[in-house]
């Protein structure tokens, strides 16, 4: 039988509710797949539950109970992804890696990191073309890449990278993006110049590491990525990550972040494509991409920018299904762009 709604039925719905919508707000930092329809498992329990009127005491408490420990599976993201405040994170661990069957994992300086090289039948004369892929996180990549990964595959361009944590493109995390270039380029006959493809914070790492290598890059891509240390995680959460106070940071920032740092790419000629939501509130449009493509064409780089009208940063499918950036990513690839070098 029914149970007639109640006051405290009313407000444990409400807390259910608001909940659920915190446990949402860490899609952007998750990026996971699993996480977002476990999210949306919990929001359509809680419409379903309205529809029905089961607001009793009893039954919304539960539902309550429910919701608030979703939040709290997420709640780490939420602190990282400055939802809330909270302590800087701690660096990341060396894990195994969540990846398709057919990917290569291996260690290296301590550190998981992972090819997937296309089949001997796809594969050119000569040194292997690679997409260099960050963050390499556990979790990421994830199954939402495989749409631009089976394509690079079919048109013989290997994918790797390599897991250095919560690096924020500290000069640590640098120096082991450099160790797996020196395996792959040095020991596997890979390109030696991999494009870079980076996705959100992953726009940290791999820019630090290019602009100090711009010889070595045969072009960026990026979907939302971050390029600012101010916009994302903020200089108190990325200091200690480059061992130093946010006071520091802030001082040398002009040697750290990457849309202080573009001189070197664009007197090499790299070409850069971004495509970037402008409804992103975690790594918004007007400080991250659309403020690096403004510096690089006054710098005489090239750069061609792609604003998604009413997107965020999220898991939306154009974002990992975009014809344009794969295009972009095949002709850098094969040396299209540039000297064929």
């Amino acid at each position: 039988m029914q149970s007639k709604v109640s006051g405290q039925g009313v407000i444990f719905h409400f807390l259910a509710s608001v909940f659920a919508n915190l446990a949402t707000d860490t899609c952007a930092f998750y990026e996971n797949v699993f996480q977002v329809r476990l999210i949306s498992v919990c929001w359509y329990t809680s419409t379903i539950i309205s529809i029905l009127h089961l607001t009793s005491s009893v039954v919304a408490m539960a539902y309550c109970i429910y919701s608030l420990l979703i939040s709290l599976l997420f709640l780490p993201g939420l602190v990282e992804a400055g939802t809330l405040d909270g302590p800087p994170p701690r660096p990341g661990k060396p894990e195994s890696l969540s990846l398709p069957a057919e990917v290569e994992t291996f260690q290296l300086a301590g550190r998981p990191a992972f090819v997937i090289e296309p089949p001997a039948s796809m594969r050119r004369p000569g040194p292997l073309p690679w997409v260099w892929y960050a963050p390499t996180l556990p979790g990421l990549p994830s199954e939402a890449e495989n749409w631009m990964f089976e394509r690079f595959q079919r048109a013989g361009i290997a994918i790797a990278g390599i897991d250095v944590g919560e690096s924020y493109g500290s000069p640590a995390g640098t120096a082991l993006f450099q160790k797996l270039y020196d395996e792959l380029t040095g020991k596997r006959n890979y390109a030696r110049r991999p494009v870079l493809l980076a996705r959100s914070r992953g726009g940290l790492m791999l820019y630090n590491w290019a602009v100090e290598h711009p010889d070595s890059v045969g072009g960026v891509a990026g979907i939302y990525p971050v390029c600012n240390l101010t916009s994302y995680p903020g200089l108190a959460r990325a200091a200690p990550a480059y061992q130093m106070t946010a006071d520091q940071l802030r001082d040398r920032l002009a040697q750290q972040n990457p849309v202080d740092r573009l001189a070197s790419l664009a007197e090499a000629q790299v070409p850069l494509f971004h495509i970037h939501g402008d409804r992103d509130k975690v790594v918004p449009l007007e400080q991250n991409s659309a403020l690096l493509a403004e510096r690089y064409r006054k710098l005489g780089g090239p750069v061609e920018l792609e604003v998604v009208a009413g997107q965020g940063h999220n898991m939306w499918r154009g974002w990992f299904e975009s014809q344009a950036l794969v295009d972009f990513v095949i002709a850098c690839a094969r040396g299209v762009t540039r000297d064929g070098s």
